[in-house]
């Protein structure tokens, strides 16, 4: 098979192919969730120098494990299962240990990108984002899982619930408290 066809089939088809050994649907099927992978591993870890790597071991595990899914129509309550335990598993081990990296760069304040937008204005928007983030980790874990799986991940709250081993409505009641601390928090930057 071609490997532009790959890049016409559906999801369910690339799993289905992935799970039969076909190593270029997995291809495939992994360049389709790296990026989701990586944005919600991202506002989901204190450390950002380790995000690659962690999800680089998300993609691993995966790929390893695609033949365990029993249902394609699940692969994303699946997947985010499989990212939950791997941020576990580095909470684990780094003992949650947070870290912050300045990102102001003056040198380059009048140099304008493509679009026309300054340094300056970047990194406004990196530092509301930055605040966004250290806001969503500062939260209590089980809200942050909540919200993460649900705003970031797109997930049911069923589907939530199944991941966390927690009851429907205690999920419902952790991303709305998780709502309403954000909303206080940053209140000054909206």
């Amino acid at each position: 098979m071609l490997k532009s066809s790959y890049k016409k089939k559906s999801r369910q088809e690339l799993i289905t192919l992935a799970q039969n050994d076909d190593y270029k649907a997995l291809e495939e099927l992994i360049k389709s969730v790296q990026k989701t992978v990586y944005t919600t591993l991202e506002y989901l870890v204190s450390d950002k120098s380790n995000i690659s790597d962690l999800t680089q071991n998300v993609l691993i595990k995966m790929s390893c494990s695609i033949k365990s899914l029993k249902n394609p129509e699940k692969f994303n309550s699946w997947l985010n299962r499989i990212i939950s335990n791997v941020y576990f598993d580095e909470m684990r081990r780094v003992k949650n240990k947070c870290y912050y990296i300045s990102i102001d760069d003056e040198e380059c304040r009048d140099i304008k990108d493509e679009k026309n937008i300054t340094p300056a204005d970047k990194c406004a928007a990196i530092e509301i984002d930055k605040i966004v983030k250290e806001s969503i980790l500062e939260l209590p874990e089980h809200f942050k899982v909540a919200i993460i799986l649900r705003e970031f991940g797109g997930l049911s709250y069923q589907e939530i619930a199944d991941i966390t081993h927690a009851g429907v409505g205690t999920v419902k009641s952790r991303i709305a408290r998780a709502r309403a601390r954000l909303q206080n928090e940053l209140r000054h930057c909206i």
